[in-house]
């Protein structure tokens, strides 16, 4: 049978033009990355917040501006520097108008965060609300926004206030819906910025944060002194800044940063530093060490101030330049010839560090060589287990795969919403499958309790069935630069049995893979406990409180539904609470001063009587809470 072909017009009334506020408002992800509720430190919220502070870090690095004062509250953001303030006569146009600004004049702005212009004016249009103030010489001027439209423009005034811009805004919540401001995110943001920018005060809802040594001070933040192999190496040259140290944890733990942009999602400045590390170690021992051996257990932390930096998407989170100067030496030859002087120089000069450096890296080898027949096998098995049909039900898009009929910043917007649920059981299994939005959202099913892997060497990963097809379906043996999945989310039944699972995988993925936690990508799914409803309207509730509410608002005697797991919500219901705007994820977040080996002792090691008065005091608590209700 003939195939009929739909006979569509295509005429000049089909080509449209959008203007910049319409443009950035239907493809937010091409500016901001993806939207989310500010539950992931990559949400689009925090974005915007960033791109109104390197606006103030770009005034200091220029010499002008020591502060920054930031003030959240009630989803309103303020953010005030004193540097030379934006011309007045430009005022809106900076803000409203793409391709204007300073940045593309390179004597005004040396080795700038921002190059094209578009920061402001994207946070602008994905505002309901925006305002702007330059305080200039003694005079003001003044501009409202709402979603990128003037509302109003005042006249230029005389003001006793110090030079300097003054921006508030507060997100669109059409956009972002049910979003909040996690202070855990906002604080890593503000003490990178402190960090590669010494003597730079942010002062945050009253909150003072200044960094004296820069990077030594990060590393110092990061990691558990106690834990280090030897002390902090801290290097510095110009446009360029290190960090390093070896611990005991398993991995890489590297934070690269560009102009003061934290990228993390790497590129060229930190792809150089691990080849010329190794190189350089190579070379000062003079012995071919494997560079899995020399890189295991390294926390380090790389600055490069670049001019005309080339990024891969407007977020910045990856470096994709290779160039550190015009016509000047490639990045790899930058950070080599770098590391291949100071650091060479260091480990000459303190003997003791160099010792302790290479006994890291020959117990590494020792562990690596220990590992590789467990290993072999237990990739061998992974594949008979027939991964991707039994265990696995993978999405169309990963990490690795290529997408076609999609530009790259589409593809880039998929890669970073690809999800992975753990879960355990068929049945939870099975509604989330039938659920899932099959293009970015995978199921790994658990079967039983995983082992408590708590003070296990790795060998336990390859010799344990579930870690090790766990691990493969994550692709993170070799650590995350290949990971499949950018969300890795613990959906568990909300009673004792699912709760104790949680804390198994949390305690899989820190004591092996603590990087996943630590650059945010372990989530905890969290599912309505009740059902509340009557012939006109349904209400899902996640708590108690949510519930009295609910039944009070549908009054009368409305029917109320207690979820004991997973298996029990239809897919139909499911399909809710994972998808779009309704999904509720609780990121697993390291705060400052909680190190790894001190916390999984704490809850994952023998009972303690500190232990005990920490169930007590917190099971007072939830039954105060109960009976209150």
């Amino acid at each position: 049978m003939a195939e009929t072909k739909q006979t569509v017009n295509y005429t000049e009334d089909d080509i449209k033009s959008l203007d910049w506020k319409e443009h950035i408002r239907l493809r937010p992800g091409m500016y901001i990355g993806k939207l989310g509720d500010g539950s992931a430190p990559d949400d689009g919220i925090y974005v915007l917040v960033k791109e109104v502070i390197d606006n103030c870090i770009d005034e200091h690095t220029m010499g002008y501006g020591k502060h920054v004062e930031v003030t959240i509250e009630n989803k309103s953001v303020t953010i005030r520097d004193y540097g030379r303030g934006i011309p007045l006569g430009k005022v809106v146009d900076v803000v409203s108008k793409i391709n204007t600004g300073a940045k593309y004049d390179s004597k005004a702005f040396q080795k700038s965060v921002g190059l094209n212009g578009v920061g402001t004016k994207a946070v602008n249009a994905l505002s309901s609300y925006f305002k702007v103030e330059s305080f200039r010489e003694g005079k003001t001027k003044v501009a409202e926004f709402e979603r990128g439209n003037l509302t109003k423009e005042y006249k230029e005034t005389t003001t006793t206030e110090e030079n300097g811009t003054k921006v508030t805004f507060t997100p669109d919540n059409t956009i972002f819906n049910n979003y909040k401001f996690l202070h855990e995110y906002l604080d890593n943001q503000f003490w990178n910025y402190c960090y590669l920018n010494a003597g730079l005060v942010i002062n945050f809802n009253s909150k003072r944060y200044v960094s004296k040594n820069g990077l030594l001070d990060l590393l110092t933040r990061k990691t558990n002194p106690d834990e280090l192999r030897y002390p902090i190496i801290h290097l510095k040259g110009e446009d360029i800044e290190v960090a390093i140290s070896h611990n005991n944890d398993y991995g890489e733990d590297i934070f690269s940063f560009v102009n003061g942009q934290y990228t993390t999602q790497g590129g060229t400045h930190q792809q150089a530093f691990r080849e010329a590390y190794v190189k350089t170690i190579r070379d000062f021992f003079k012995k071919d060490y494997d560079a899995a051996d020399i890189r295991t257990s390294i926390v380090a932390a790389v600055s490069v101030r670049v001019q005309e930096p080339v990024f891969e998407s407007q977020t910045k989170t990856k470096l994709g330049s290779s160039v550190v100067y015009e016509n000047g030496p490639s990045m790899k030859k930058f950070v080599e010839e770098f590391l291949a002087k100071e650091l060479d120089n260091f480990l000459h000069r303190n003997t003791q560090t160099a010792e302790a450096l290479k006994k890291r890296i020959e117990q590494s080898e020792k562990e690596r060589k220990e590992l590789s027949g467990i290993r072999k096998l237990a990739n061998e098995r992974a594949k008979k287990a027939n991964l991707h049909n039994k265990k696995l039900r993978d999405c169309r898009v990963h990490l690795n795969d290529d997408v076609p009929n999609k530009n790259k910043e589409e593809f880039i917007a998929l890669q970073n919403n690809s999800t992975i649920f753990i879960t355990e059981g068929d049945s939870a299994s099975g509604s989330i499958t039938k659920a899932r939005n099959v293009d970015t959202q995978a199921v790994f099913s658990l079967r039983g309790k995983p082992l408590n892997s708590y003070g296990l060497t790795k060998k336990v990963v390859y010799e344990n069935e579930e870690f090790n097809l766990l691990q493969h379906a994550l692709n993170i043996e070799d650590g995350l630069e290949s990971l499949r999945y950018n969300n890795i989310v613990i959906a568990t039944d909300a009673d004792v049995d699912g709760m104790h699972i949680r804390l198994l995988l949390m305690t899989f993925f820190l004591q092996f893979f603590p990087d996943l936690v630590k650059r945010g990508h372990v989530y905890i799914l969290e599912t309505p406990l009740f059902r509340v409803r009557n012939k006109q309207e349904t209400i899902y509730c996640y708590d108690e409180n949510e519930k009295q509410a609910a039944i009070k608002k549908l009054s009368s005697k409305p029917e109320i539904t207690r979820f004991k797991g997973l298996g029990e919500i239809s897919p139909d219901e499911f399909e809710r609470f994972i998808g779009g705007n309704d999904m509720r994820l609780q990121p697993v977040i390291l705060e400052q001063g909680d190190h790894i080996q001190q916390l999984l002792e704490y809850y994952m090691g023998k009972n303690t009587p500190q232990r005990q008065d920490f169930i007590i005091d917190n099971l007072r608590v939830e039954l105060d809470l109960i009976e209150t209700n």
